[in-house]
């Protein structure tokens, strides 16, 4: 057992994960956060009855959160109740096509007969590949700290040229399906690691395998109740929580990493640290200048963000029988949507609308024949445009296209709005440009050169989070933490 002191920078989903392994280790843990609740972009929001989640509304590889609590002594299902919503999404075209989507491959085969015969054949062969996939990247990408040679060692050569980085999520999508529907149905499953689908490599064809083949969940109560257990399991382990506790600077004696100076100028030292901050602020801003090569900070100032979002909370005095707990109202067109977001950086004119609906499982969530709709259009990470103006603008353009494709009485429903843009990620989760999800993976190989979980150029800072290896989500935030204990282990 170790009696040696770590500090963790942000009490978000990695550094809670990361904080309860280092106790249940035996590390003396305290965490500091800027914020005054812990989770991160995974918080909730509620006014006048109504509740929200504001931030990931879908859990997927649940295993991985169930390692977690068993590494620490404890059982996930003492602290949370997963259930598997059916349908997993319902999904409005602009022409009035709906399409529920099942974890049954039967019951979604059979919708998607009503519009493509052909389609609806391939569809086993499409999570096959989905699948394959993952077998393929899983223990090698994903479970693998990717930080040395040991971890090269692992890669099979013949599947690393098999798992598709030299085409695109579109034109593999496109080469199995004919249908503009399905086409676009499995396009959309990049903006989960906030990317393109027309620039993103083939190999993240693997994310429909993880949601259709797996499985997708949601927590009773909503899904901050993940961070509630996670703060409750780090707790129990024995971690020190510090809200309201910002970390200016990391202080470095060499080649180590000495302690961390708050914004108050409270020094505090430490043997290890965690940084749960963005990787690209942590790198560019908390460390000393010196600390890391030109050549180095130069190459992380320029990796391309995710993109980000722009988010409404409405409380709504009416409900729509169309809605399910998930929902996806498609745009016209979707690669100009894409091109807008990415190329131009700016709001889509044409978004493609998600709405999470958890009054429709949980009905507390909102006063009764009422509604709590989580609204989230992708937006592009801060550019030069005036997101207080856009917050009323866009929004109304947002009410306007969901009234249009169905939501009749929507704007004169709203008794609760309120709006979370990409400025408001930059300012209260020092996000990387106010993306969502670290770095875009819109090239061939940018899913794979993440940053690693452990700084190379100190001997005893850690870095987890969704910026980092091996990715945004809650898992792979979680996972991130199983990286770096890996990397300390060693």
């Amino acid at each position: 057992m170790s009696t040696k002191h770590a500090v963790v920078i942000g009490a978000g989903i990695g550094g809670l994960a990361v904080a309860s392994l280092l106790a249940a280790r035996g590390y003396t843990v305290d965490v500091n956060e800027q914020n005054e609740h812990p989770g991160g972009k995974m918080q909730q929001f509620t006014c006048g009855g109504y509740r929200f989640d504001t931030g990931p509304s879908l859990l997927t590889m649940p295993f991985i959160l169930e390692k977690l609590f068993t590494d620490c002594g404890e059982v996930l299902t003492d602290y949370l109740t997963l259930t598997e919503l059916s349908p997993l999404c319902r999904y409005f075209y602009r022409d009035g096509t709906r399409f529920d989507n099942y974890s049954n491959r039967g019951k979604t085969v059979a919708e998607i007969e009503r519009f493509s015969k052909h389609d609806a054949k391939v569809y086993a062969s499409f999570l096959d590949y989905s699948e394959n996939l993952y077998s393929k990247t899983a223990d090698a990408f994903l479970f693998n700290p990717l930080y040395d040679m040991s971890d090269l060692k692992q890669l099979n050569l013949l599947d690393f040229l098999s798992i598709d980085a030299f085409s695109t999520v579109s034109d593999k999508v496109d080469s199995y399906f004919e249908s503009p529907y399905l086409r676009q149905f499995f396009k959309r499953f990049t903006t989960y690691n906030g990317s393109s689908p027309y620039q993103a490599p083939a190999t993240l064809n693997v994310i429909p395998h993880v949601e259709l083949n797996q499985g997708g969940f949601y927590v009773k109560g909503g899904l901050y109740g993940i961070t509630e257990a996670l703060h409750k399991l780090a707790k129990k382990q024995g971690v020190n929580f510090h809200f309201e506790s910002k970390v200016k600077r990391i202080d470095v004696s060499g080649k180590d990493v000495s302690g961390v100076t708050l914004s108050d100028g409270e020094k505090i030292s430490c043997d290890l640290l965690f940084a749960n901050s963005d990787a690209t602020d942590t790198i560019l801003n908390l460390l000393p200048g010196d600390v890391v090569s030109k050549q180095k900070r130069k190459k992380q100032s320029k990796l391309e963000p995710s993109c980000s979002g722009f988010v409404m909370l409405l409380g709504c005095s009416t409900t729509w029988p169309q809605l399910k707990h998930h929902n996806i109202f498609f745009s016209d067109d979707y690669r100009k949507e894409f091109r807008d977001i990415f190329s131009r950086q700016r709001l889509p004119a044409d978004p493609t609308i998600y709405v999470a609906n958890t009054s429709y499982s949980d009905p507390a969530h909102a006063p009764e024949s009422s509604s709590n709709l989580f609204v989230l259009v992708n937006a592009p990470y801060v550019a030069g445009q005036d997101w207080d103006l856009l917050k009323q603008i866009y929004g109304e353009t947002i009410i306007q296209t969901l009234e249009a494709q169905g939501l009749d009485g929507l704007k004169e429903s709203i008794e609760i709005q309120e709006v979370i843009t990409p400025i408001n990620f930059l300012n209260r989760y020092g996000s990387n440009k106010g993306s969502i999800y670290g770095t875009a993976s819109n090239d061939k190989f940018s899913a794979f050169v993440r940053p690693r979980n452990k700084l190379r150029d100190l001997n005893n800072l850690y870095l987890v989070g969704g910026s980092t290896h091996p990715g945004g989500g809650i898992p792979l935030v979680v996972q991130s933490a199983f990286n770096a204990m890996e990397l300390l282990k060693r």
